[in-house]
C-alpha cells in the first residue's frame, strides 16, 4: 500500500457492469487517499458526473452502451478532464496505444498488482502537476483513434482562402479522415483546449484539431464566441441559462444540456453580463 496523500484523490468509477464497479470499489477501499465520489454505468452519465463531482481520477471502461469510452472523453470539456485510467478488454495493439497516451490501463479482470501500479502512476502524475500534459495526450489519442490526423489550424484555414480569415460566418475547414469538412460556426456548441489540441464540439460530433485557442480566436467573431475560461470558448447563442457557483464564478447551461464553468476573470466577455 502506498503512502497516503495529504489531499484525497477524488475518484469516479465508470463501467456498465455493476459487479466490475463493485470489485474495483472493494480493491480501492484499501487505499486511504482514494475517495470515490461517484459510480456511473454509461457514457452520458459519466460526462454529467465529471461536471458535478470534478474528480481528479476517472476509471473508464472502454466498452459501454451509448457513448463508448472514446466518445465519452470527447464530450468532457478539457478543463474538467480528470486523469484517466482505462479499463479494457482490448487486444494488445490497443493496449500499447493506451500505455503511450493514458496514465495507465487495466485489463479485466482487474489484477491487484496492476491496480497498485496504476495508482502509483496516478499519484506520481499528480505530484508532478502534469495533469494538463495528460489532457493533451488524451486529446492526441482521441484524434488518432477517430481516424482524424492532427491538422494545424493554419493548414485547415488554408483550404478556405484568405477571404475566410476576415469573414466571421465563413465555415471552418476541418479534416475528417480523407475528407475536409466545412464547419459552419453556428453548428459549434463550444470549444475547449488542452496543450496544443482543441476539441470542437458541434451538434453532431466532436472534432480534435491541433491548434490553440489563441489561434482560433483570430478566426471566430469574439462577441459570438467569447472565451469563458482560459481553456474554453462558447457559442454565446447556445447559452440558455446560468447559475452562480463559488467566488464569483458561474455555470453556463447550453441548449444541449451541457454545463460549462464561467471563470470570474472572463465574465465581462459574455454579453449576459454587459
Amino acid at each position: 500500500m502506498s503512502t497516503p496523500r495529504t489531499r484525497p484523490i477524488r475518484t469516479l468509477l465508470a463501467d456498465d457492469e455493476p459487479l466490475a464497479r463493485r470489485g474495483l470499489e472493494l480493491r480501492l477501499a484499501g487505499e486511504p487517499d482514494i475517495h470515490i465520489v461517484g459510480q456511473v454505468g454509461d457514457g452520458a452519465a459519466t460526462v454529467r458526473a465529471v461536471t458535478e463531482h470534478a474528480p481528479d481520477l476517472l476509471f473508464l471502461d472502454v466498452q459501454m452502451p451509448g457513448l463508448d469510452g472514446f466518445a465519452t472523453l470527447r464530450a468532457i470539456p478539457a478543463q474538467q478532464m480528470p486523469l484517466v485510467v482505462f479499463v479494457t478488454a482490448y487486444d494488445q495493439y490497443a493496449l500499447h496505444a493506451f500505455e503511450a497516451n493514458a496514465v495507465d490501463y487495466l485489463l479485466k479482470p482487474v489484477d491487484d498488482s496492476r491496480l497498485h501500479q496504476a495508482l502509483f502512476r496516478v499519484r506520481e502524475t499528480l505530484d508532478r502537476r502534469e495533469a494538463s500534459a495528460h489532457r493533451a495526450k488524451l486529446l492526441g489519442l482521441l484524434g488518432a483513434l477517430s481516424g482524424r490526423p492532427a491538422l494545424s489550424l493554419d493548414e485547415a484555414l488554408r483550404a478556405e482562402g484568405a477571404r475566410a480569415l476576415h469573414d466571421p460566418d465563413a465555415p471552418l475547414a476541418i479534416r475528417d479522415g480523407a475528407r475536409t469538412l466545412r464547419l459552419p460556426p453556428a453548428s459549434i456548441r463550444w470549444v475547449d483546449a488542452a496543450g496544443d489540441y482543441l476539441c470542437i464540439h458541434t451538434d453532431h460530433d466532436t472534432h480534435v484539431l491541433r491548434a490553440t485557442l489563441r489561434q482560433l480566436e483570430k478566426r471566430l467573431e469574439p462577441t459570438h464566441f467569447p472565451r469563458i475560461h482560459r481553456s474554453t470558448m462558447v457559442n454565446a447563442a447556445r447559452v440558455v441559462a446560468l447559475r452562480p457557483h463559488l467566488n464569483g464564478e458561474y455555470f453556463l447551461t447550453l441548449d444541449c444540456g451541457q454545463e460549462l464553468k464561467l471563470s470570474r476573470s472572463y465574465r465581462d466577455r459574455l454579453a449576459l453580463f454587459k
